[in-house]
């Protein structure tokens, strides 16, 4: 019996044991199955916001004690990216190499690109890139070209200027050539010269500091009012305000005459310059007269006259009495003749003692003569020229002694002096203009008047 009972309580102990072990397991499992439930909840909640590649986030609300105040945030970055660098900027490029090369003469395209080790493909090509590409068969001696190649001596851009301002670059891009027109930004001001003439109009203005071009302009603004070969006289003066360019330090050349005057023995004569809406500049008196009359004063720009117009003339080759019904010009062989007026060629070609003669119509009551040409210009019989173009080159063909231009002037068939004759004016401004005419002159012809009185008073 006693080891029955000890029997039944191993048992009954070896069962409370496996209970106690049971319990122990089932609530492993349950706490194992709420920490898998609690994590799986926990990753679904950042799976709607996955990390991004450079880092992730977590944003942990804390409560301030102030319950008043609004709950803030404080944001914690927990980065998973690599450790953070500087950035490093890359290297800048290297500025463009340029090499001159002077244009010499007997100079062409191909050799110069010969000589910088270019194909005559490649120029080819660069040629026909584009109209502005074809300045370059423009090239003449002095000029510089510059070339830029790139490591393996191939072509990268070439630039070449097209006059002190403007410079042409051609470049290589993917598809071709590009080419770009390139300007220096150029700065105006105004200047102003006044002189009396005691030599001629050319020295005294040179003295004054005017430059060629400017000199011409000034001699046409006043061409048709004064013969400067025949009628300039000693004592004569002329102020001007004209237009001075520059690009950086660099003096370009003079720009337009703003406004002169000119005094020539004794008369007075004004000119402004006014450029209407659609940039159409002309001369005009201050009170909006043309300066520009129908006909020149003088086809020859500062020719002598070496024979005036006399009906009464001894011909210096017959040797007798012969009308000169015209005027005579001294002047080299090849100087250029202009047309004194608009009109058409009616007649070019030899005409006995006149030699080489073109002869233009201007209109139904004018005509004019040039004779004694050595070569014509390039307008045919026919063709309608324009005042100023040049229609022929002093000579001595025909009955000539020396190369002069005789010079004859018709007025309805009739030979009138055409030192002398009246020309009719041009179209003076329209009175719809006037008030911009005065707006924009007025304040030109005070600097003008500024100018004049100042060299009266350092002239003295």
């Amino acid at each position: 019996m006693k080891k029955t009972s000890i029997i039944n309580r191993d048992f009954k102990a070896l069962s409370v044991g496996k209970v106690a072990r049971s319990r122990s397991s089932l609530l492993f499992v349950l706490l194992g199955t709420l920490g898998l439930f609690i994590t799986v909840l926990y990753f679904k909640g950042n799976v709607s916001n996955p990390p991004g590649p450079e880092a992730t986030s977590r944003e942990i609300p804390i409560d301030l004690p102030n319950a008043s105040r609004k709950i803030q945030s404080t944001q914690l970055s927990v980065s998973t990216s690599p450790a953070l660098l500087k950035p490093v900027a890359p290297p800048s490029p290297s500025p463009q190499k340029w090499t001159p090369y002077t244009v010499k003469s007997g100079d062409n395209l191909a050799k110069i690109f010969k000589h910088f080790s270019l194909s005559a493909s490649t120029l080819h090509h660069i040629i026909n890139s584009s109209e502005q590409a074809k300045a370059l068969t423009k090239i003449k001696p002095g000029q510089v070209i510059k070339f830029s190649k790139n490591a393996n001596d191939g072509f990268l851009a070439l630039e070449y200027a097209l006059d002190p301002v403007r410079s042409l670059r051609i470049q290589s891009i993917l598809s071709g050539y590009e080419s770009t027109l390139i300007e220096k930004p150029v700065k105006i001001v105004h200047n102003t010269a006044s002189t009396v003439i005691n030599n001629s109009l050319f020295y005294d203005a040179k003295q004054a500091g005017l430059t060629d071009r400017t000199i011409m302009e000034l001699a046409t603004i006043f061409g048709w009012d004064i013969d400067f070969a025949q009628n300039l006289r000693k004592g004569d003066s002329f102020s001007l305000l004209y237009e001075s360019r520059y690009t950086g330090n660099t003096q370009l050349e003079n720009g337009h005459i703003l406004a002169a005057e000119f005094i020539n023995r004794g008369s007075t004569y004004q000119a402004v310059r006014f450029v209407d809406k659609n940039g159409h500049a002309e001369y005009f008196s201050p009170d909006g007269k043309s300066m520009r009359k129908t006909f020149l004063r003088n086809p020859i720009d500062f020719a002598r006259v070496s024979s005036h117009f006399n009906l009464r003339r001894k011909h210096p080759v017959l040797n007798r009495i012969r009308a000169h019904k015209g005027v005579d010009y001294a002047a080299s062989t090849g100087t250029p003749i202009k047309t004194t007026g608009d009109g058409r060629i009616v007649y070019r070609g030899v005409k006995g003692g006149y030699g080489r003669v073109v002869i233009i119509q201007h209109g139904q009551k004018y005509s004019s003569l040039y004779a004694h040409l050595s070569k014509y210009g390039r307008y045919k019989k026919g063709t309608h020229v324009k005042q100023g173009q040049v229609i022929g080159y002093v000579g001595k063909s025909g009955l000539a002694t020396g190369a002069h231009l005789h010079y004859e002037f018709r007025i309805n068939g009739v030979h009138k002096n055409p030192l002398t004759a009246k020309f009719p004016a041009a179209t003076p401004i329209n009175k719809n203009l006037m008030s911009e005419f005065k707006q924009q002159t007025t304040p030109l012809l005070s600097q003008l008047k500024t100018a004049k009185q100042t060299h009266l008073a350092q002239s003295r």
